[in-house]
């Protein structure tokens, strides 16, 4: 195919393969881009190429799968964006949790600073070593009735002190749950 048969091809057939691409791509831009391509693969392959049917319905043919493949390349790239946006998204809330939890942590030591010594190590004997209050009264060696006032004291300051943190612990206690689960 030499150059003038190559200009009326593309003359008689452009604008109908552009509008049957539109109806495939539903994008003129697109459309246009697909119907170019063919008509270069066309002239770059026109020593090789083996036409066995008309011209014109090969490039239909050749416009219908370049516009499909078009589109599912455009599906591929949709997906692959949610991907990313889910993935950022779950990054932020990631990052955020662990802000918020980094905080919590700060507070709730600031919380337990608060406390005087007694009650602190009362408090660090019964939730962190997990004594039993008979335990932690044999090993302090005061009453089971004064350990339970140093609870009591304990656990009043830090509720007041962490009242604004309790939707954070709420959301960790719950992660945590989840991750025991």
């Amino acid at each position: 195919m030499d150059e003038k048969a190559f200009e009326k091809v593309f003359k008689a057939h452009f604008k109908a393969l552009h509008a049957y691409a539109l109806a495939i791509v539903k994008d003129a831009a697109d459309a246009e881009e697909i119907v170019q391509t063919v008509f270069l693969k066309l002239w770059e392959n026109r020593f090789t190429l083996k036409i066995t049917s008309s011209v014109k319905a090969y490039l239909y043919k050749a416009v219908y799968h370049s516009s499909i493949n078009h589109l599912n390349h455009q599906k591929v790239r949709m997906k692959h964006s949610e991907q990313q946006l889910q993935l950022h998204q779950q990054e932020e809330a990631t990052e955020s949790r662990a802000f918020q939890e980094e905080e919590l942590a700060a507070q709730i030591k600031h919380a337990l600073d608060l406390l005087p010594e007694k009650c602190r190590m009362v408090f660090f004997l019964s939730r962190f070593e997990e004594l039993k209050y008979q335990e932690i009264a044999d090993r302090l060696d005061i009453s089971v009735k004064t350990v339970e006032a140093h609870m009591g004291k304990a656990l009043k300051l830090l509720r007041s002190q962490l009242a604004e943190f309790m939707p954070v612990i709420v959301i960790v206690l719950t992660s945590l749950y989840l991750i025991v689960r």
